[in-house]
């Protein structure tokens, strides 16, 4: 829905140029650091808790805590107290992928009417549970699947979805594989 003359989806396309102008001027305001803490319930039970980041200069707290709650369901030992974390890859994934379409179509003018996605993804546990070495641990792949209503041909789409894939960080993290370094922490 547009609410003035400088929005597109949503997004303050004038905002978002200036935001683009300042960075290429002023790359160091680029650099972001999210952090997320977790605390183990019990059993499968986490909490999980998000709240202050690093970014444009400076650090952030404004945000009120958002609340995680992480679990396995029954036929994995778990409570169904909340999603479990592969759950949470899928949904992170939804999230900046449709993010990132939505900004960019919005870039280009593109309206959107309706954006909705699925995805699915595919895991043998017999890799988590030590069971074989031949099994991979995580995702043996992950599908997903974009419903796009706007005023413009399946080609454009098409790109909107491959934007989508190219600007996504979650998606690059995932795809392309990143560094994590895991430590005991003795404070």
């Amino acid at each position: 829905m547009m609410t003035n003359v400088n929005e597109v989806n949503g997004i303050n396309v004038e905002q978002l140029m200036a935001t683009i102008e300042l960075i290429k001027g002023q790359p160091a305001i680029a650099q972001f650091k999210f952090r997320a803490q977790n605390k183990w319930l019990n059993g499968t039970h986490n909490h999980a808790t998000v709240k202050d980041f690093y970014g444009a200069l400076q650090e952030d707290d404004s945000r009120t805590v958002m609340d995680f709650e992480i679990d396995e369901p029954p036929v994995l030992c778990g409570s169904n107290l909340g999603a479990n974390p592969v759950e949470y890859l899928l949904v992170a994934l939804s999230g900046c992928l449709t993010t990132s379409l939505v900004a960019h179509a919005a870039a280009r003018g593109v309206r959107l009417t309706q954006v909705q996605s699925r995805y699915e993804g595919e895991l043998d546990l017999q890799g988590f549970l030590g069971i074989s070495d031949q099994v991979p641990v995580g995702y043996k792949s992950i599908r997903v699947y974009f419903t796009i209503e706007a005023d413009v041909d399946r080609d454009r789409k098409e790109d909107l979805i491959r934007m989508a894939q190219k600007y996504s960080p979650v998606f690059n993290s995932i795809a392309k594989s990143v560094a994590v370094v895991v430590q005991l922490d003795e404070h």
